[in-house]
């Protein structure tokens, strides 16, 4: 077979579909009409994350017309109080304006930053300061410490 035949064999073969376009959640998505697809695409990888890795339940997208943005609403657990999430592609900076439309809107919520490379970084949003929990270990840790400098002696 000569080169031009293999060529035309080749361009005769469709692309592989895009499954991540074909997907109709993804396709849900776009219908809400944001306007902003790497926004939506960056929702869709959320809601991957929620539901096939974390097993989030009841998890859907909602429009939020002040922002301009995809939504994420779910549940953690079956029972558990309704959170809502803001998937921000890293790219994309946020202004204390939008930070104030997702807390006014009472529900818990997260922000997801979006990389390029696909990593999800999850921060919780509160109204005010938040004392984080201690480690794990920590009681453990001055203990060990404390044996350890008897230990030296």
């Amino acid at each position: 077979m000569n080169n031009k035949k293999v060529l035309n064999c080749m361009m005769d073969k469709a692309d592989p579909p895009n499954w991540i376009q074909q997907h109709a959640v993804y396709q849900d998505l776009m219908h809400l009409d944001v306007g902003d697809s790497a926004q939506v695409y960056a929702a869709f990888l959320v809601y991957m994350d929620l539901t096939e890795v974390r097993k989030w339940k009841e998890v859907a997208g909602v429009s939020c017309a002040e922002l301009q943005a995809v939504l994420l609403e779910g549940r953690e657990k079956e029972g558990e109080t309704v959170q809502m999430i803001y998937p921000l592609p890293s790219h994309r900076s946020i202004k204390h304006r939008e930070l104030r439309c997702i807390l006014d809107r009472s529900a818990p919520m997260l922000l997801c930053a979006v990389a390029s490379d696909s990593t999800l970084v999850y921060q919780r949003l509160c109204d005010g300061f938040l004392t984080p929990d201690p480690p794990v270990d920590i009681q453990d840790q001055g203990r060990r410490q404390h044996r350890k400098r008897r230990l030296q002696t």
